[in-house]
C-alpha cells in the first residue's frame, strides 16, 4: 500500500534577506541563456551567514520500496528520495538548506528536483507552491503541487505518484496557459 502525508520536520537552513519592496525593471538582462525578466516578482539579493533550524511543512510519499519528502515551501521540489531496500537516496539529499543568489530572483539550492516553468530554474523556485493529496482507488497517492505564475499568468503543476509494489515514482507535469495568447516555456 502506498501512502501520503503531511508532517513538519527542521532542516538546518540559512535564511534569505527582505524582498525588494520596489519592482526591478530587468528586460534587458540575460539570464543563463533565456529572459532575466522578473516583474513583477521581488528580488531577493542577500542570505544569512548564520544557521539556524528551521521547520518545514514537508509531504511525504512511501511505499515497501521507496520514501519520498516533497516541501511544497521551497516550490514543491522532491528535497528526498530513498530507496528502502538498498538503504541509499537515489536523489542527491542536501541535508541543509543553503541557498545562492543564482537564481532568477536570487534564492536557489541544490539537491533534489526542481520543477521549472515557465523558464530556465522556475523563478518562484524558493517561493511556496500550492499542494494536495490525491488518494485513488487503485491503492496510488499523487501529491500535486502547483502554481499560478504571475509573469505570464501560466499555472504549472507536477504530480508525484507513487504506487504500491513500483520501485519508481512517477512525476507528470501538466501546464496550462491561462491567456489569449501563446506562451513559451522551457
Amino acid at each position: 500500500m502506498a501512502k501520503a502525508w503531511r508532517e513538519q520536520v527542521v532542516i538546518p537552513t540559512y535564511e534569505v534577506g527582505t524582498p525588494e519592496k520596489n519592482p526591478i525593471f530587468l528586460e534587458k538582462r540575460v539570464y543563463q541563456g533565456s529572459s532575466g525578466v522578473v516583474y513583477p516578482y521581488p528580488v531577493i539579493e542577500s542570505i544569512s551567514d548564520e544557521k539556524v533550524d528551521k521547520t518545514y511543512n514537508a509531504v511525504w510519499l512511501e511505499n515497501e520500496y521507496i520514501k519520498v519528502m516533497i516541501l511544497p515551501e521551497l516550490g514543491g521540489r522532491v528535497q528526498m528520495a530513498y530507496d528502502k531496500l538498498k538503504e541509499r537516496h537515489f536523489v542527491y539529499y542536501n541535508h541543509v538548506i543553503k541557498p545562492a543568489l543564482v537564481g532568477l530572483l536570487g534564492p536557489w539550492i541544490s539537491g533534489g528536483i526542481e520543477f521549472n516553468w515557465p523558464q530556465h530554474h522556475r523563478p518562484t523556485t524558493y517561493m511556496p507552491a500550492d499542494c494536495t493529496i490525491e488518494e485513488k482507488e487503485d491503492g496510488s497517492v499523487t501529491v500535486w503541487v502547483s502554481e499560478m505564475e504571475q509573469m505570464f499568468h501560466q499555472k504549472g503543476m507536477a504530480g508525484f505518484t507513487l504506487r504500491p509494489g513500483c520501485a519508481y515514482l512517477e512525476i507528470h507535469g501538466v501546464l496550462y496557459n491561462r491567456t489569449d495568447v501563446p506562451q513559451t516555456f522551457l
